[in-house]
């Protein structure tokens, strides 16, 4: 299957959010790098916990924060999220050929969501030391996407490797 492949189908971020949120993400925008970002990012949250372009900003506040702590909670959300919305049973371990193929029908681009947030928790259990949870997140990744059009693969050699080193800051926010 081609993961690359974009039918025109609408991502997360299609899906609109209240207005009230809207702005509140976009105060935390006006005011980041200040702490103050993260009280909107939260408020917004409790507005719409479910919403993942929500999900989406309060990991990416985290995350270029370093919390990867708390950048990891918010990834798992929007796998259960995600994954509730996909029909997928069970957490991203339980995922198959098959369940992955009923999702792909499903969403296409909610699939592909999916499969980057499993990649971006496995990059945060790296760095945060993890390098056995990294790499069971990362190797789900990798049987399921043959051709690594994710680019698990070069993340699943660096914790299996059990250093960081080679990819240092470099790589971006991951979803």
């Amino acid at each position: 299957m081609d993961f690359l492949d974009f039918e025109g189908q609408d991502l997360y971020f299609d899906e609109p959010v209240s207005s009230e949120v809207a702005g509140l993400i976009g105060q935390a925008a006006e005011v980041y790098p200040d702490d103050a970002a993260e009280a909107y990012l939260l408020r917004s949250y409790f507005l719409e916990p479910d919403h993942l372009t929500v999900l989406v900003a309060l990991y990416r506040y985290f995350y270029y924060r370093h919390r990867y702590d708390d950048a990891l909670v918010v990834a798992e959300r929007a796998t259960k999220i995600a994954g509730e919305r996909l029909g997928l049973v069970g957490d991203w371990s339980e995922l198959t050929a098959e369940s992955l193929t009923k999702a792909i029908d499903a969403s296409m681009s909610l699939t592909r969501f999916y499969l980057l947030v499993v990649k971006a928790a496995g990059y945060l259990e790296m760095r945060m030391g993890n390098f056995d949870k990294a790499t069971a997140y990362l190797q789900k990744v990798v049987s399921l996407d043959p051709r690594d059009q994710f680019g698990a693969g070069f993340l699943l050699k660096l914790a299996k490797s059990g250093q960081l080193k080679e990819a240092g800051d470099n790589i971006e926010c991951l979803f």
